[in-house]
């Protein structure tokens, strides 16, 4: 019997199959478009993570000696914080705006001031309202597109919406319900007196429930489309940040772990509530009953370097076209010819605005340092280096209240070698990878199926079947370049926060 784990991405949909002894047996990806209609927006079709994520349960299900009556149960996980707008008969009414668009700003000030300032809302919420948030694409399809928002019966997010087309049943797990920032995550229920404040009717959110809660099962349509048996049960999974924690084995205080996709993630986990001093990090529940996952988010990490790919280094994306090699594996290549330091190139990945430690969506990237001398793998190796830099300032907050002795590395980063040495030397701690680290959130989907069938009988049983696989040391002779760049990098946004502002305003004058 399999467990399977279905995650709706950014940039594809991943479905895997992981058997009793916690190995993949099968997996499959489909990609889809991220559409971007004006600067600092980003929306994607529903529809697409629909198809995508149909023909991945396809391609798992044909796979040589797998059959559909194997399948035990599924679990899901997605990006988070997603706006996916339903009508009365569950049709989506637009686009869904994503998690990575920062046209919300005004949005969250008003949802800060209804709450009676940022103290009295991290008192609700344990959360400040950060424009990646759902809260706040609430407030702006009210405000800028009112027939679609009194069109509005309930919303979900990307893996909710998924996981409805499975089983015809809405409801959202309180992991994701966290993120939308209007969720009581001490109390794991939605946060009615700030909802009231904000005058929108209870009736759009839909139930909460714990990650591990059945939510019905595959129905006959689904399962016609899919190849799976009507009746699979399915379980409520989480958001892909807090997910991706729980499949590399956080679970408590100790390590932390670190996740280069599109966006970069910073987590750790905890057995009971802590409260978010300062509102600096972000405060989740957790995918079992009592427990949280605290993480910190930048905007832009793996993202960054694919932008560099696509921009900047067009002739080895066509190198590796016609030799039949991955772009990503030839700028490692590059990487490597560049000294750590990157021969005093700094960058700063702030593409898409910033969300941790600087949650400003005004932020823009940065290359510093350039000159003459400068080369495509100093400017390589800098664009990644400088995604580390970015995960290392949510390391320090970390630091300042719990104790950090380890570094999990998952998510497409973890193939890196020279990224997981980069972590080493720029954290100065050790950093491993752990089995399955880059299925990502399809593989913690997949283990809370087996909690909520009750494979396991606990979180540490289900993390128990991982293990170790590269490991990796700081070098002591790249630390003092690292440690050169970092006072580099950690004054570059203080110094151009105004200049950022100022070419914001300059552009909403000439729009």
């Amino acid at each position: 019997m399999y467990l399977m784990g279905l995650d709706i991405g950014t940039s594809g949909a991943k479905c895997v199959l992981v058997d009793s002894r916690g190995a993949v047996a099968a997996r499959a990806t489909h990609g889809y478009p991220l559409e971007t209609p004006r600067p600092g927006w980003a929306e994607q079709d529903p529809v697409n993570w629909i198809e995508a994520g149909f023909a991945a349960i396809r391609d798992v299900l044909n796979t040589p000696g797998v059959r559909a009556e194997d399948v035990a149960g599924i679990g899901f996980s997605g990006q988070m914080h997603g706006l996916v707008p339903l009508d009365k008969v569950r049709r989506v009414i637009r686009k869904s705006i994503l998690w990575c668009d920062q046209r919300t700003q005004e949005q969250c000030d008003a949802i800060e001031r209804a709450a009676g300032g940022r103290e009295a809302l991290l008192g609700m919420t344990n959360n400040v309202m950060l424009t990646g948030y759902t809260g706040g694409k609430i407030l702006w399809l009210r405000e800028k597109e009112p027939e679609h928002f009194a069109a509005m019966s309930v919303f979900l997010c990307p893996k909710d919406y998924l996981r409805y087309c499975l089983t015809g049943e809405i409801a959202m797990d309180v992991s994701e319900a966290s993120g939308t920032g209007l969720f009581d995550t001490k109390n794991r229920t939605w946060c009615w007196e700030l909802i009231d404040r904000l005058h929108l009717s209870r009736s759009l959110f839909p139930p909460a429930v714990e990650s591990t809660r059945q939510v019905g099962g595959v129905t006959e349509k689904a399962a016609k489309l899919t190849g799976l048996l009507p009746g699979t049960p399915c379980f409520a999974g989480g958001g892909d940040a807090v997910v991706q924690s729980f499949g590399s084995g956080l679970i408590r205080e100790g390590t932390v772990g670190t996740v280069i996709g599109t966006a970069g993630n910073v987590s750790m986990g905890f057995e009971q509530f802590r409260y978010n001093a300062g509102g600096k990090l972000q405060m989740f529940c957790g995918v079992t009953p009592g427990t949280y996952t605290t993480f910190g988010s930048t905007q832009t990490a793996g993202g960054a370097l694919r932008w560099f790919r696509d921009q900047l280094a067009r002739d080895v994306k066509a190198k590796a076209e016609a030799e039949g090699k991955n772009a990503f594996d030839l700028m490692n290549d590059l990487a490597r010819q560049s000294p750590p330091g990157a021969n005093g190139i700094v960058f700063a990945p702030y593409l898409s605005g910033e969300r941790c430690p600087y949650p400003d969506p005004d932020a823009r990237g940065v290359l510093y340092g350039l000159s003459l001398n400068t080369t495509q793998a100093d400017m390589v190796r800098a664009v990644m280096e400088g995604i580390v830099y970015s995960l290392n300032q949510i390391v320090d907050i970390y630091r300042s209240f719990a104790r950090v002795d380890s570094v999990v590395a998952s998510g497409g980063g973890a193939a890196s070698n020279v990224f997981l040495q980069m972590q080493a030397d720029i954290f100065e701690l050790p950093v491993r990878t752990v089995s399955a680290a880059a299925e990502g959130g399809a593989y913690g989907a997949a283990l809370i199926a087996g909690l909520g069938l009750q494979w396991f009988k606990t979180p540490e049983e289900a993390v128990a079947l991982l293990h170790a696989e590269k490991e990796f040391s700081p070098v002591a002779e790249n630390l003092p370049a690292a440690r050169r760049n970092e006072r580099l990098y950690s004054q570059l946004y203080p110094s151009l926060k105004a200049v950022y502002h100022l070419g914001a305003e300059l552009n909403a004058e000439e729009a």
